[in-house]
């Protein structure tokens, strides 16, 4: 294995992709707010903190916002990273313990504070309910017609849930160092790096188990021996061909999985488990590193309901997309199902 292996176009695709055209110009053609589901209790030694980003990624404010409290960016907590090149709002949470708010009129223009409250415990990771995209794409070409009818499809389909390629780092760096360290060729001295190089790794073959999937067209049907989850939760549970499958997996009530690699025995039998093994074996060096590494077998999701989605004619060349997606799910992805952005 070596860089060249990896290429993220090589992804099969569940639709036709009838569009070309231009994404991301400014900041503003990506905007994406963080749904929260959590009630504050207007009191206890965190402050959490509603922020809109410009322009800017989740670490970098942060740690801002550490800076302004005076205390070490760890003790800043948030939901999940959201993309750098957009106009973001989520939530943050600072511990402070016996400190009054803090200062914040020294935070550089691309952070804005929308509201704040004290709370009880920490903002943890994950701890969102889904993220609201608006999307503006520009100098548009194609069959529109076909782009709409696609949206109308994934609302009663779904998509694949692939992981994005901010997964895997510029110009697939996160994989390429993934593979140098289980080759022992160097050591990741931070547990963020290790984790970042692990999740990539892993990524990398649960896309490869889905591409397969998609090209059967079976990545959002039952095959026997299959593992599905239910929408909205991490638990699963084995195929057993009862009949009302059929109709809960056309509700996008529950999913098919796909492995998420480590030690242990595929939960995946008969053919499915054969195709899940067919693609790990193609990375014997991740395999082998993510269980070296301790990392035991888990599932996720195939397929992503998507919610609430629009399709929207500004004028001859410009559409405006709005969704919604679950945590964990790629913007970009969808996107890919419409045509290619550059």
């Amino acid at each position: 294995m070596n860089d060249t292996a990896f290429d993220t176009s090589g992804f099969a695709q569940a639709y036709p992709a009838p569009l070309t055209g231009n994404f991301r110009s400014q900041p503003e053609d990506f905007i994406v707010d963080e749904q929260m589901e959590i009630a504050l209790t207007g009191s206890g030694e965190h402050l959490w903190l509603q922020v809109r980003k410009t322009g800017a990624n989740t670490d970098w404010v942060a740690g801002q916002l550490a800076r302004c409290a005076g205390i070490p960016a760890k003790e800043a907590g948030y939901a999940g990273l959201k993309d750098r090149h957009a106009v973001a709002t989520q939530w943050f949470s600072l511990q402070l313990p016996g400190m009054a708010d803090p200062d914040f009129s020294s935070l550089p223009p691309e952070i804005e504070i929308l509201q704040q409250q004290r709370h009880d415990k920490k903002l943890r990771r994950g701890a969102l309910s889904s993220n609201r995209f608006i999307l503006t794409l520009r100098h548009c070409a194609g069959d529109f017609a076909a782009a709409e009818s696609i949206c109308q499809q994934i609302a009663l389909q779904g998509i694949p849930n692939y992981y994005g390629e901010q997964r895997f780092g510029h110009n697939h760096g996160n994989l390429v160092k993934a593979e140098r360290w289980f080759k022992g060729d160097f050591k990741p001295k931070q547990r963020n790096q290790r984790s970042l190089y692990l999740s990539a790794a892993r990524s990398w073959i649960f896309n490869h188990i889905l591409s397969a999937r998609v090209e059967q067209r079976s990545w959002n049907q039952r095959l026997p021996g299959d593992v599905f989850m239910f929408e909205g939760g991490n638990g699963w549970f084995a195929d057993d061909a009862s009949p009302e499958l059929a109709a809960r997996l056309a509700g996008q009530a529950i999913h098919p999985t796909g492995a998420l690699w480590g030690r242990g025995e595929l939960a995946t039998l008969a053919a499915v488990g054969e195709l899940e093994a067919a693609q790990a074996v193609l990375f014997p060096i991740f395999c082998a590193g993510l269980e070296k590494q301790g990392l035991k077998q888990e599932r996720r999701a195939l397929r992503i309901k998507v919610g609430e989605i629009g399709f929207e004619v500004l004028d001859d060349s410009t559409l405006r997309l709005s969704f919604e997606l679950p945590p964990g799910a790629y913007a970009t992805v969808l996107l890919e199902q419409l045509g290619r952005f550059v």
